[in-house]
């Protein structure tokens, strides 16, 4: 038995038909040369025989009325109801609809009843292509850590050819000493006045920061919850159905704008992002006279912390003030987010943490209360950066293509973006609902923000 984190347990209440709360990979596959056309076919079964399940992959949660909810281990985990096999028809086997089956299968709320994890072999994807889709609760772990699971099961030569499933491997650790409880619940009580007393201060320093930002004694350090514009396209009431796309920019000529102007990976995908976001809502007839408000997750592990679960915050960051210029773009993002930084790095990561627990408490209020179509939303959307594997991985020899994220959806945002990196290539990974009009134009628009990026940094530089 094990007790939840506070937002671990956020993303239970959270959760909803129509706001399922699970986050995915994507890897688009090539098969070894010499390999039959029923390889995939062959990996699924193989799949099958790994019944020795690791936590937290053979846990469910209990909710009780006289305690807490909890993780329990259960007996046995039946694969068949976990790992599943699919083909897809000649004709109807392109890049798009691979994205409107994994749309699908993202759509629906994971059982309860058992372990919160499903595993897609999908086939026939033309050329010698499958595809993997992998799907767990957001309880089970974020962004950051499902990668890095997804990434530990992969090898880095075609040659090594021995499978390792990702509920196969011992997530997380425990020590092999045990303390005497004595010393337990001196220790527990310890971190417990420590870390209260760090969220004070730091709720009370972030506080400040707020206030000051609210009254204009400052500007840019994070933006102000809820004061963002809610009649965009991006933002209402949360609904089901779900829809994918991606693109993708080769990192080469990301690193080429980023020693240029002395930039990071971050500024270059968001000055591309609020490129795209702006003509993408002028395409709605929506022109936005202020800065596009992002949601952006921060990572407040320590440096080398490996734990499973959940350890993030998410804060308000403003891009640009409306410009033409992709160049000024790119300095105004850049501004705001070394300042966003700052600010992060003068607090303590518990008010970082409460902080995110008590905006999207308010979040969600209001998506349970069904306001979320007239109250402001906490941002136009929600942007994360998850840092991949630089080289290209491989699956018993068949090649690892593409990783792309597909997260899950805040209260509010219809529409939610992560970055990944991998081999050499930017991905950018777009879920929203389906009410969200033309998607894959959002995805064109976002590698021609930076083609025009390109150009504006160029010709900024000769001048």
């Amino acid at each position: 038995m094990s007790k939840l984190s506070l937002l671990d347990l956020g993303f239970f209440i959270a959760e909803s038909t129509a706001s399922p709360k699970h986050v995915a990979g994507l890897q688009i596959c090539k098969r070894p040369a010499k390999s039959t056309v029923g390889f995939a076919k062959n990996l699924y079964r193989e799949f099958l025989t790994f019944t020795d399940v690791k936590p937290p992959f053979n846990r469910i949660i209990v909710f009780s009325m006289s305690a807490m909810p909890y993780w329990q281990d259960v007996g046995a985990v039946d694969l068949a109801q976990h790992v599943f096999y699919h083909k897809l028809d000649k004709g109807s086997n392109d890049r798009q609809a691979l994205y409107d089956f994994v749309s699908a299968l993202h759509t629906p709320m994971l059982d309860r009843s058992r372990p919160l994890w499903e595993v897609h072999v999908i086939d026939g994807l033309g050329e010698g292509r499958f595809a993997l889709y992998q799907k767990m609760h957001h309880a089970y772990a974020d962004g950051v850590t499902m990668s890095r699971w997804i990434t530990e099961c992969m090898t880095q030569s075609p040659d090594e050819l021995t499978l390792t499933p990702v509920w196969t491997l011992k997530h997380g650790g425990h020590s092999a000493r045990r303390k005497k409880r004595s010393q337990e619940m001196m220790q527990s009580a310890w971190n417990e006045v420590g870390g209260t007393s760090r969220r004070l201060l730091g709720i009370s320093r972030l506080a400040a920061m707020l206030f000051l930002e609210s009254v204009k004694l400052t500007k840019n350090a994070i933006a102000l919850p809820f004061v963002s514009s809610a009649k965009t396209p991006l933002t209402g009431q949360v609904t089901s159905g779900r829809q994918f796309t991606t693109a993708g920019v080769p990192m080469a000529r990301v690193d080429a704008i980023r020693k240029r102007t002395r930039s990071t990976v971050n500024h270059v995908a968001l000055t591309c992002l609020d490129g795209a976001l702006r003509r993408y809502l002028r395409d709605q007839g929506v022109e936005l006279r202020r800065p596009i408000t992002i949601q952006m997750p921060v990572n407040l592990r320590k440096e080398g912390e490996k734990t499973a679960g959940n350890k993030i915050g998410i804060v308000q960051v403003e891009l640009s003030p409306p410009t033409d210029d992709p160049y000024v773009r790119l300095r105004n993002i850049g501004f705001s987010l070394r300042n966003v930084r700052t600010m992060i790095d003068s607090v303590a990561p518990e008010a970082i943490e409460s902080y995110t627990i008590i905006t999207g408490l308010v979040a969600q209020i209001a998506e349970m209360l069904k306001l979320s179509n007239t109250l402001p939303p906490m941002g136009n959307t929600l942007v994360s950066n998850v840092p991949g594997p630089k080289e290209f991985l491989y699956m018993k020899g068949a090649k690892i293509e593409e990783m792309h994220p597909i997260s899950t959806l805040p209260p509010s945002n219809l529409l939610n973006i992560t970055l990944f990196s991998y081999a050499g290539e930017l991905f950018f990974g777009l879920i929203a609902t389906d009410e969200l009009p033309n998607l894959q134009r959002l995805g064109a628009y976002v590698q021609e923000a930076f083609t025009e990026l390109e150009e504006s940094v160029r010709d900024s530089h000769a001048a």
